[in-house]
This record gives C-alpha cells, structure tokens and sequence, in this order.
C-alpha cells in the first residue's frame, strides 16, 4: 500500500482564505495524511480542523504555536492508518501508526525546528529519544530550520556547525 502523505509549512492557518486555498489544494491532492508546519496557532479546533480537510474520517493532534511563531497540526484519515500512540514535544509532534489494509506498524513526527541555533540540539535530543522508543520504521515531515548543504540557501557559502549537526543526525538515525 502507498501512502500519500503531505508535508507543507504553510507560514499560518488564520487568514479564512488561506485556510479554503489549503483545503481545496488538499482535496485535489487526497492525502492520507497531512502535516501542516508554521500554523502560528496556540489553539485548534475541531472545526478548524474541518475547515482544513474535508476527509469525514479525519482524526489529528496538534502542537501549540508559541506566540505567533511555530505550531505543528498533524492529520490522518482513520480509514488508512490507525493512532496507536502519540508523543506531542517541544519541536515536533509524532504517532505510531498501523496501517488499517497491512497491519504494519511505522512511526511519523512533524517536525518545527527551532529558529535560533543554541537551541537545535534540543530538537535533535528530542528526536532521538523517539527513536529509541519506538524502534520502527520512520517518517519525518517538516521543517528543521536548518539545511544541510551550503548549495541549498542562497548566499551560503560554507558549512555551519548546524549543517554538521543535522548530517551527523541523518547518518546516525537515518
């Protein structure tokens, strides 16, 4: 079975406007599963959520923005996959997923990396942990706020302390 899965900062969820361009992009897409980066949200709502994805099978779990910077909202349709546990951190939000046609068991975080580079290896910590927790197959959705390669940013020219800590992640993790 593939799964179609969405992965898309959207740089904020409260323009009404915003929120019906993502649905009707979602509906043509028709993910199985959806996770929204940067929603600038402290809270959601099931009826935003609705106003989000039409999928009437729709579960999800969210991550508070902090102010009006980051936010994490993680959505699935029931009928694909199934919620065996979660774990909502300060960087990212995951659940251990069955999927309902296989059985098989796989793990997916949406990640919303932090914007300032002392507080990266927060996040790498938090990851790992999960790693080890869960020992599955597993999926990373997001945005780290951080590249790993100076080709990637324009005007980057060298490699950064960060660039280093998020390949040395990958190849111990990936």
């Amino acid at each position: 079975m593939n799964l179609k899965i969405i992965s898309w900062n959207v740089r904020g969820l409260n323009d009404k406007d915003k929120r019906l361009k993502i649905r009707n992009f979602l509906r043509s897409w028709r993910a199985d599963i959806v996770c929204l980066q940067e929603t600038k949200l402290e809270w959601v709502t099931r009826g935003l959520v609705r106003s989000i994805w039409s999928c009437p099978f729709i579960d999800w779990l969210y991550l508070g923005s902090e102010g009006a910077s980051g936010g994490i909202l993680l959505m699935w349709d029931r009928r694909v996959v199934e919620k065996l546990e979660e774990a909502v951190g300060n960087f990212s939000i995951s659940c251990r997923f069955k999927n309902v046609f296989d059985h098989f068991e796989w793990a997916f975080s949406g990640i919303y990396g932090p914007n300032l580079n002392r507080n990266r290896h927060l996040m790498w910590e938090e990851l790992a942990g999960l790693i080890s927790w869960w020992n599955l197959p597993w999926c990373l959705g997001g945005d780290f706020n951080v590249i790993r390669f100076p080709s990637e940013r324009l005007g980057t020219g060298r490699f950064s302390r960060c660039m280093y800590d998020f390949s040395d992640f990958i190849a111990l993790h990936g």
